[in-house]
């Protein structure tokens, strides 16, 4: 019985601590927040490794923030690095799983690389939680009818080229 007070404030402080966590999303650190803006800044400069180097030193002061991810994986298909970007983009998934610019930046990065089937995944996906109107839909559905359909016919050697 001794022992109920200090019992219940702890349970209090406990209860307390939990509920702000939830309550709302994490401010970023405000140095990688600067990183961050910075880095976006060369990115549309069409500045590749700077902004590449920014992101990564936002991400080494605040490696919470999923922002920091989701440019990471905006610089790595600039860069033609498909395979890089998607890891990024599932990173912040894993933080995130409902983050529509992630869900489209991998569907991006998919259609980029030829997987047009888990692009139209991610689509649906998008559809789903957004409906078709929403920018990051609309986005990714246009990256993939632009994208041009390979058949066989089409990997018809030069004219130039010989048999043995």
């Amino acid at each position: 019985m001794r022992y109920a007070p200090a019992a219940v404030a702890l349970s209090l402080v406990v209860a307390i601590t939990a509920s702000a966590g939830v309550s709302a999303e994490r401010q970023p650190d405000p140095r990688a927040a600067a990183l961050l803006s910075e880095g976006r800044s060369e990115l549309a400069a069409g500045q590749i490794a700077p902004a590449t180097d920014s992101f990564e030193a936002a991400l080494a002061v605040d490696p919470g923030y999923t922002a920091i991810y989701l440019a990471l994986g905006d610089a790595a298909r600039s860069q033609g690095l498909q395979g890089k970007a998607i890891r990024y983009y599932r990173e912040a998934l894993t933080r995130d799983p409902k983050n529509l610019a992630a869900i489209s930046g991998e569907g991006k990065a998919m259609v980029e690389k030829g997987a047009i089937e888990k692009a139209k995944r991610n689509l649906a996906e998008l559809k789903s939680l957004c409906g078709a109107s929403c920018n990051e839909a609309q986005q990714l559905a246009m990256a993939i009818q632009n994208h041009p359909v390979l058949t066989a016919d089409a990997a018809v050697p030069p004219a130039g080229v010989t048999h043995n």
